[in-house]
């Protein structure tokens, strides 16, 4: 199992979501998109794991990694929405990494609003989100 991704830019952020299980196979798949991150936004990248099924300690290590990577740019990584079964724990050489209780409360601790782009891989999903609506719905812009 992988997973998919979509990328969206706001006024200086951007929103990578996730969906599926974020495992050690994944992670390359995941590295691109942090890839693909740096090179079409600015600003702190918000990781909303809302439609994230799970992750295992290969898929943190690989947050974590791409909390370094940013900070190496002078970018910054936010979790929103972090899966129950686990939370990041990334060791002394990573930034810090703040987390938000889910996507709509990372949005508003930036102001942000608006959509400027978005890119999402094929096979990115449109109704499965939990509450039944993707999260860059109209009520959390």
């Amino acid at each position: 199992m992988t997973i998919e991704w979509r990328y969206t830019t706001r006024q200086d952020l951007g929103v990578l979501s996730l969906a599926g299980y974020l495992g050690a196979e994944a992670a390359d798949r995941f590295t691109g998109a942090i890839g693909w991150a740096l090179a079409r936004g600015t600003g702190p990248v918000i990781l909303d794991l809302t439609g994230l099924l799970g992750w295992s300690a290969g898929g943190q290590i690989a947050v974590a990694q791409a909390a370094r990577r940013l900070g190496e740019s002078g970018r910054r990584l936010e979790l929103a929405a972090i899966p129950a079964d686990g939370s990041l724990v990334p060791d002394a050489t990573c930034p810090p990494v703040p987390v938000h209780c889910d996507l709509a409360a990372a949005l508003a601790a930036h102001g942000a609003r608006g959509t400027v782009k978005q890119w999402t891989t094929d096979d990115w999903p449109t109704d499965d989100w939990p509450t039944g609506q993707s999260p860059l719905a109209p009520a959390l812009i």
